[in-house]
This record gives structure tokens, C-alpha cells and sequence, in this order.
């Protein structure tokens, strides 16, 4: 079994209060854990209307298949308009 995490620091530009990030947000944590079967939860900044820190976790037998789910959620966080991705760290257990 194994286990990935990918810490994500995100910047919310069209976000003018924490009413838009949190839509923001949703739409991305629900769109991400429906299609790629990972779990999602924001992990830090929690009160700044413009930036985020996601961390997304999935588990699988084989390291391979978690890499590909991980290298996924990047690209969809990189090609998300709403967002702009700062920072990841992924980590395997």
C-alpha cells in the first residue's frame, strides 16, 4: 500500500473576500475529489480571502498509480483559471 501527499500553495486573484475563496474552492475541492478518487482538505491560510493551502491525499497498491493521481492533481491545478499554483510538495509513504 501507498500512500501520496501533495501539499499545494495557491494565490486567488479574482478573490476579493473569503465569500469568493471558499467558492472558488469548492468548485475545485469538489470537481477534484469527484473525478481523480482523492480526499482534499485546506490545511492553512484559512483566513486570506486570496490564497490557499490545499493538501490532497490518495492511497493505492501500487506507487505508480498514486504518482500518476498526484501528477494529475498538479496539472489541474496548474490549468485551473480561477487559481495560480505557488508551490507543491508531494510525498510518498
Amino acid at each position: 500500500m501507498v500512500i501520496g501527499l501533495l501539499h499545494a500553495s495557491l494565490s486567488i486573484p479574482e478573490s476579493r473576500s473569503l465569500k469568493d475563496k471558499r467558492s472558488a474552492l469548492r468548485s475545485l475541492k469538489d470537481r477534484l475529489r469527484n473525478e481523480m478518487n482523492i480526499s482534499v482538505a485546506e490545511m492553512g491560510k484559512q483566513d486570506l480571502w486570496n490564497a490557499a493551502e490545499l493538501a490532497f491525499v490518495t492511497v493505492a497498491n501500487e506507487k505508480l498509480v498514486v504518482e500518476q493521481r498526484l501528477s494529475a492533481v498538479t496539472e489541474r491545478l496548474r490549468s485551473n483559471p480561477r487559481v495560480v499554483l505557488l508551490d507543491v510538495h508531494t510525498e510518498l509513504f
